[in-house]
């Protein structure tokens, strides 16, 4: 278990000096950061900037030619069940539509210390109830119950992020990754999005790491930002690290900031 000493005195994620390579193409070099307990960071930076690869990364799902990375302390490939807490949605969401399984299976998958199986979580029926009850309560908070018996793939884009968001509610967490997980969702639906998550994100104390492209909404909704394009740009409190002139920096010439209007 993860004990209060440990959460005021260690941040939630450390890395330190990493760099990756895709094939012989360097795609981050030398990046530093620390996130403390309770704080949604941003990063941003142009395409081919090294965002996604670098989220990958710190999840352990890439390899990595040099650094070190850390959360909750211990190092992300020793983690073992405190992995548990540790919630991820990939910027894309791949599967077979034609695959048959519910809402409330997929959110179900989401539960802890299950075995890894929904069906097997529902061996006896004291943990079916505990499970359907978690699930409930997960979708509720999301407003997806009312997708509960869809299948998957028959979910829009935004409905699917409510359920993937749904699935890393029903168990706990403390550590939420998200990589563009606004993608393909419209400007209403994101504001609402952005809405739920700082709600939720209060209320689990949650820490979150995202990649985004809205600059908008990240100034608006983030404690802090990192600028990435390769390498470490700049890092701080939005209105230092969004000025124009790290903007500049990151994005090079050309670059247009876009504002929202409601």
């Amino acid at each position: 278990m993860i004990n209060k000493q440990t959460e005021i005195t260690l941040p939630i994620l450390k890395v330190s000096g990493l760099t990756v390579y895709q094939g012989k193409y360097l795609a981050v070099r030398d990046v530093s950061f620390k996130l403390l307990p309770g704080t949604d960071t941003a990063i941003v930076g142009p395409n081919g900037a090294g965002k996604s690869t670098l989220i990958k990364a710190i999840l352990d799902l890439i390899p990595r030619s040099a650094g070190t990375i850390e959360v909750f302390g211990r190092p992300i490939s020793r983690l073992g069940n405190l992995r548990n807490f540790l919630g991820y949605m990939p910027q894309n969401f791949i599967f077979d539509r034609s695959f048959p399984i519910s809402v409330s299976e997929l959110v179900a998958l989401g539960i802890a210390n299950r075995k890894n199986s929904f069906f097997s979580s529902f061996s006896f029926w004291p943990a079916k109830q505990e499970a359907l009850a978690a699930v409930t309560a997960a979708l509720y908070r999301t407003d997806a119950y009312h997708l509960r018996n869809q299948a998957i793939g028959t979910l829009s884009g935004g409905q699917l992020k409510r359920v993937l968001l749904a699935y890393c509610l029903v168990s706990p967490r403390k550590l939420l990754v998200l990589d563009e997980a606004f993608a393909g969702v419209d400007v209403q639906g994101t504001t609402d999005f952005y809405a739920l998550l700082n709600e939720l994100k209060r209320e689990q104390n949650w820490t979150v790491l995202q990649v985004s492209h809205d600059i908008d909404m990240v100034s608006h909704h983030c404690d802090r930002v990192i600028c990435l394009n390769q390498t470490l740009v700049c890092s701080g409190k939005p209105e230092i690290a969004l000025s124009p002139q790290n903007l500049l920096a990151t994005y090079g010439p050309g670059f247009s900031r876009y504002e929202h209007h409601h």
